[in-house]
Parts: structure tokens; C-alpha cells; sequence
């Protein structure tokens, strides 16, 4: 039988390989996928966690919908950043993107 710890531990898992990826990742585009990573571990969470309440309250899916929202929405804003920057310096390397820098 699949407790709360299994989820828990699963998400765990998965927050720990996304933060080590945004740690260890030079290219941007790795940086974001690891951020989706640490997204999801908290969604898988939420909804855990909202599965063992009473059924009455819905309160980690509601919560899970609003952060796939807004995962979705930081994706298409970093990813136009990230292309724009790519257009005008031909690099994706997170180390070599100082074009706000004085």
C-alpha cells in the first residue's frame, strides 16, 4: 500500500535533483527544466498531502493548479528571454549572460 511517505520521499527526491541542477547547470535552458523539477516535486506534495485530509477539502489540488499556472507562465517568459538574448549574443550559457550588467 502507497502511504504518504512514499510521496513524500518521491518528492523529496525530486526537489533534491532540481535544486542540484540549478546549483550545477550552466546552460539556461537546463536551469529552467530544473526549476520545472522543483515545481512538480511541491505539486506531487500538495496533492499528497491534500489526499489524506478529509474529502471535503480540495485545498493541495487548488493549489496544484495555480502553481502548474504559474510554472507554465514563468516557462514562456524565461523562455523569450532567453531566445531574445540568444538572438542579439548567439550564447545560452547562464555565465555569459551580463547584458543588464554595468
Amino acid at each position: 500500500m502507497i502511504t504518504i511517505t512514499h510521496y513524500t520521499i518521491l518528492s523529496a527526491l525530486l526537489f533534491s535533483i532540481g535544486i542540484y541542477g540549478v546549483i550545477t547547470r550552466k546552460n539556461a535552458i537546463g536551469i529552467l527544466i530544473s526549476i520545472e523539477l522543483i515545481f512538480n516535486a511541491v505539486n506531487i506534495n500538495m496533492v499528497a498531502v491534500s489526499r489524506y485530509l478529509p474529502q471535503t477539502e480540495i485545498y493541495g489540488q487548488v493549489f496544484a493548479v495555480f502553481i502548474i499556472a504559474v510554472a507554465a507562465a514563468e516557462s514562456v517568459i524565461g523562455l523569450a528571454i532567453i531566445l531574445a538574448i540568444y538572438n542579439s549574443r548567439k550564447k545560452v550559457n547562464a555565465d555569459e549572460m551580463d547584458i543588464m550588467k554595468f
